[in-house]
């Protein structure tokens, strides 16, 4: 085999494995479960200063 013809099957092979371990992560983070936002109520409400004139 060519030098060339080599590297492009390295290539070919860690971009597949590259591949497979992204599509394991993304179904292990998938399986968590639902994602639930934070409580709106538990944050500090903003402080308004008003001025008489």
């Amino acid at each position: 085999m060519t030098k060339g013809k080599i590297v492009a099957i390295a290539t070919g092979a860690i971009s597949i494995l590259i591949a497979v371990a992204y599509l394991i992560l993304v179904l292990l983070l998938d399986t968590r479960g639902e994602m639930k936002p934070a409580p709106i109520s538990q944050t500090p409400s903003p402080v308004v200063l008003s001025t008489l004139v």
